[in-house]
């Protein structure tokens, strides 16, 4: 888990990612810190002290009186905790989630390290877009997953898929859930991690040979190995 510093850290340069993202994912473009500062609502002077020491640990370049600007290493943080915060918000939607998924986004997305970003891909379904939310986005689009972790993810998805993608007369073995306890219960524990699930077309399965008709939001929800 990281410190509360480095959430700080984190938390400017995704901060400094979003201004990228508004100026069109130019990389040249330079933020005054005065405009970090009103958007972190600390002051120019905080702002200042971190801008510098990020600059120092490479993840920055600033000039004094011309702004900062992401460097290629901050560029990938940035879009890294960015991603994760995004991949937390869709995680909230799913549940459903009744608080506010913005600054409960912003808790979790330090607590994703790459084991679990390639675990929540997989189970979300590999998501593009995150809820909407113009109170404090402005694009929606979830950055792509590091290089670091890209081929994971390809070889995950190549034996894992959910039960809505699956094609008639394929099967699997349910590996992950995203449904309540409740839902759960319905199905009088079939449905459950280990069970065998089988498609026969028009949402229609078959789990632990019990014959169903899912929802498509249900079947999206259960991940299995084929």
């Amino acid at each position: 888990m990281p410190g509360h510093f480095q959430e700080f850290e984190d938390q400017y340069l995704e901060t400094m990612y979003k201004f990228y993202e508004e100026n069109g994912e130019n990389p040249n473009t330079r933020v005054r810190t005065g405009d970090l500062a009103e958007r972190l609502r600390v002051s120019p002077a905080s702002a200042t002290e971190m801008i510098q020491r990020l600059s120092a640990k490479g993840f920055i370049d600033y000039e004094r009186y011309k702004g900062a600007k992401l460097t290629v290493e901050g560029l990938k943080h940035g879009q890294m905790i960015k991603r994760r915060h995004r991949l937390a918000e869709v995680l909230l939607e799913r549940i459903p989630f009744e608080g506010n998924t913005h600054e409960t986004a912003c808790r979790l997305e330090h607590a994703i390290d790459d084991d679990l970003e390639v675990a929540l891909t997989l189970l979300l379904g590999n998501p593009q877009t995150a809820p909407i939310d113009g109170a404090h986005e402005m694009s929606r689009e979830i950055p792509d997953i590091g290089e670091g972790l890209s081929q994971r993810v390809v070889d995950k998805l190549n034996k894992h898929k959910s039960v809505y993608d699956l094609s008639t007369n394929e099967s699997g073995q349910i590996v992950g859930l995203l449904i309540t306890q409740e839902l759960r219960e319905l199905f009088q524990g079939n449905l459950s991690i280990g069970a065998s699930v089988k498609s026969n077309g028009n949402m229609i399965y078959e789990i632990n040979e019990q014959t169903v008709s899912l929802k498509s939001d249900i079947a999206r929800s259960i991940i299995v190995e084929v």
